[in-house]
């Protein structure tokens, strides 16, 4: 428990690291949006063409997201033609994802955006302490994993 002088978000590393990917986030979004994208939208898009044909439980699992979440996030890539969820002939419950065409342009067409934003958070990032910040994130996710 934090004492009567230091906030309750002063030592919480959730927040920090959700405060931290927020911001993160917010750069991408903003290279993407005149493709209409959010950068959770093109990496839906990337993971899908990647693996096409992929279940929403897998892809879910890959993306460290509930089905539902995810569910919601595909159904404007889907409503806009971008990918098809395909039931399964031998189980009706079971859909696998699929980019179409429209979708795979796209896909192709915002990695430029995507790009830039990359550069961009590297130019931001540059000259901090310690080892690159992706490798000390990975290892973060490969602690948190386990």
């Amino acid at each position: 428990m934090p004492d009567a002088g230091q906030s309750l978000s002063g030592g919480c590393t959730c927040l920090r690291l959700r405060k931290a990917a927020r911001r993160a986030s917010q750069i991408y979004d903003q290279h993407l949006e005149p493709l209409g994208l959010t950068v959770t939208q093109f990496s839906l898009l990337g993971n899908v063409e990647a693996l096409d044909g992929v279940g929403i439980g897998a892809l879910a699992a890959r993306m460290v997201m509930d089905p539902t979440t995810l569910t919601r996030n595909l159904r404007p890539l889907e409503r806009r033609g971008y990918l098809v969820c395909a039931t399964s002939a031998q189980d009706q419950r079971a859909r696998s994802l699929h980019l179409t065409p429209a979708g795979r342009k796209l896909y192709r067409d915002a990695k430029p955006a995507w790009a830039r934003a990359q550069r961009h958070v590297d130019k931001l990032l540059a000259g901090m302490d310690g080892p690159p910040i992706n490798q000390t994130l990975d290892r973060v996710l490969e602690r948190l994993a386990s």
